[in-house]
């Protein structure tokens, strides 16, 4: 190729360049002219106010920044220590002590219907009518104590009833026991005998 016809096809060229520069000049929506960007506008008063405030503030923010860290912490290692530490090392409020002993009118009337049943003769179903009565109580100061599948010798146990007055009920429980499971009949001398375990148990001095 001679330099005639390189020229020429870099005169070419020079033309395809400047038309392509000519059309991307008037093409739309292209800004090439930087010199009349507008300027941003300022913030508004308030957050200017309020960078204002953060920079004077700085200095405080740091304290109350790390002092909150310092207190989550030391709440994270107290609700630790307390998860771990023994259960008697935890104060605990004392259980109200509860008077288990019967009803002292209630525990008469009990008796006189009682001596209305042995005055019939019906000695068996007045020892009955103490030890199911009295154990309808038991179950009365604290309701759920008294299952009913419990035997009368399994709630003698479960109460906390001092030991006189457990010994007495623990008779009166073995002669329904022996009456109304086994069938034996009880008479005027046992009627009046576990007459006066009621009143041991109901009325003893063990209680206080």
């Amino acid at each position: 190729m001679d330099a005639a016809t390189g020229q020429n096809i870099t005169d070419a060229s020079e033309r395809k360049l400047a038309a392509a520069h000519a059309v991307m000049r008037h093409t739309r929506g292209l800004q090439l002219d930087f010199t009349a960007a507008p300027k941003p506008e300022p913030p508004p008063a308030w957050l200017e106010a309020l960078i204002e405030f953060l920079r004077a503030a700085a200095p405080v923010l740091k304290y109350v920044f790390w002092g909150g860290v310092a207190l989550g912490l030391a709440l994270l290692v107290w609700v630790m220590v307390r998860d771990m530490a023994p259960t008697g090392w935890r104060r605990r409020k004392p259980a109200a002590a509860m008077d288990w002993r019967p009803d002292a009118a209630a525990a008469r009337t009990l008796l006189e219907d009682a001596d209305r049943l042995a005055a019939e003769g019906r000695y068996g179903e007045a020892v009955h009518l103490i030890l199911f009565r009295s154990i309808e109580e038991l179950a009365a100061k604290r309701p759920g104590s008294v299952r009913a599948a419990l035997t009368s010798r399994d709630i003698v146990g479960a109460a906390p009833i001092p030991a006189g007055p457990r010994e007495a009920f623990a008779r009166i429980a073995r002669t329904v026991e022996r009456s109304f499971f086994g069938g034996r009949l009880v008479d005027a001398e046992e009627f009046a005998a576990r007459r006066g375990d009621y009143e041991a148990f109901a009325f003893s001095e063990d209680w206080r």
